[in-house]
C-alpha cells in the first residue's frame, strides 16, 4: 500500500471506529462480517478445537469495550515457517507438464528455463478449491473426496481499498510443498522462522484481522518488513502494512482487512448445500483463506467437525 495513503487511512479510520457503533446484529451469511459476540463464539471453538491457540487480554489500556477483558485477541505461537513463499512459488514454476500419453500429468524440477531466481513466478488461474474448506483433520490425509469443486475468491476480484493496483494473479494452489525441503536450489540449508500469529477484531471491517510477529532461528525478533518475505508475491507489497499491534503496540505485519468481508462472503455462499454454516466455524474458513496468503506458515487450523 502507498505510505501516505495508509497513513491518512489509518488516521480516518481511528476517528471513524470512536464514533460509530458497535455491530450488534449477525450478517456473517449475508455479508461475511461478524459481531464482536460472535467473534468470542467462533474464538472459543477455535481454542476448543485447536489447543495452539488460546486467548489473551493484551494491555488493559488498549482493552476493547466490546470484548470481554480476557478475550480480546487470540493468538498461536512458535508457528515454523520452513521456507520463504518466493521459494515454494519458484518451485511451483519449475513444474512442467508431461507430453504424450502422460499428458495432465506434472514432474516437479523440470530444468526449463524458469528456474532462474530473477524469473518471476508464473500466474495462476486459481488458487485453493472450496472442497478444501471442510473443516475436518482428514483433511490433510485424504485428497480424494467427492465434494464439489469451487474456487476460494481472489481478494484482487473485489475492489475495496481504491490504493490497490489490480494484479491477474491469483494465489498460491496448495500449502503442501512448504515441507518439500529446508535447501535451496544452491544446497544451502534455509533457516526455519517461527512466528507469532493472533487475530484481532477489526470494528472498522467487522472482520478478524491477522497479525505477524516473526523470529530467526536464534528466536530474535524479526523486522516486520521481513514478514514480507513469507507472504504470497501477489499480496505482499497490496494488502499487507505495518502497524502497531491494538493490543501489544508491537509492530507488526498486518494482512489488511478492507476485502475480507466481501471473500468471506463468497467463500460461505460457494459452501451451498441445505443448511447455513454454523458462525462457529467461521475462524476456520477465515483461517483457510489466510493460508493462500502466507502459504508457508504452518498454523493449525483443522478440527474434527462439520461445518454444519
Amino acid at each position: 500500500m502507498d505510505a501516505l495513503k495508509h497513513k491518512v487511512h489509518t488516521a480516518y479510520k481511528g476517528v471513524a471506529e470512536s464514533l460509530m457503533t458497535t455491530r450488534t446484529t449477525s450478517a456473517f451469511l449475508e455479508k461475511g462480517v461478524v459481531t464482536p459476540e460472535e467473534f468470542v463464539v467462533a474464538g472459543d471453538y477455535l481454542v476448543e478445537q485447536c489447543p495452539t491457540w488460546s486467548w489473551q487480554g493484551g494491555d488493559a489500556k488498549s482493552a476493547k469495550s466490546y470484548l470481554p477483558e480476557d478475550k480480546q485477541f487470540l493468538v498461536t505461537r512458535n508457528v515454523p515457517c520452513l521456507k520463504r513463499a518466493r521459494a515454494m512459488e519458484e518451485y511451483a514454476g519449475k513444474e512442467e507438464h508431461l507430453s504424450g500419453e502422460d499428458e495432465g500429468w506434472v514432474a516437479a524440477g523440470g530444468d526449463g528455463n524458469g528456474g532462474s531466481k530473477d524469473d518471476d513466478a508464473p500466474d495462476m488461474d486459481e488458487i485453493p478449491d472450496i472442497s478444501a474448506l471442510r473443516v475436518d483433520s482428514r483433511a490433510k490425509e485424504d485428497q480424494n473426496d467427492d465434494d464439489d469443486d469451487a474456487d476460494i475468491p481472489d481478494m484482487d476480484d473485489f475492489d475495496m481499498c481504491g490504493d490497490e493496483e489490480d494484479d491477474a494473479s491469483a494465489l498460491p494452489s496448495s500449502r503442501a510443498v512448504t515441507t518439500v525441503t529446508t535447501a535451496d536450489d544452491a544446497g544451502h540449508i534455509l533457516k526455519t522462522r517461527t512466528y507469532d500469529l493472533s487475530i484481532t477484531y477489526d470494528k472498522y471491517y467487522q472482520t478478524p484481522r491477522v497479525w505477524l510477529n516473526g523470529y530467526d532461528e536464534r528466536r530474535r525478533a524479526l523486522d516486520p518488513t521481513k514478514a514480507l518475505e513469507d507472504i504470497s508475491a501477489e499480496h505482499a507489497k497490496k494488502t499487507v502494512t505495518i502497524d502497531p499491534h491494538p493490543h501489544t503496540s508491537v509492530p507488526s505485519a498486518s494482512i489488511h482487512p478492507c476485502k475480507h468481508a466481501p471473500v468471506m462472503k463468497k467463500l460461505i455462499e460457494s459452501m451451498g448445500g441445505d443448511a447455513a454454516p454454523s458462525v462457529e466455524h467461521y475462524l476456520f474458513v477465515f483461517l483457510k483463506f489466510i493460508a493462500s496468503v502466507v502459504p508457508t506458515i504452518e498454523y493449525d487450523y483443522t478440527a474434527s467437525a462439520s461445518l454444519r
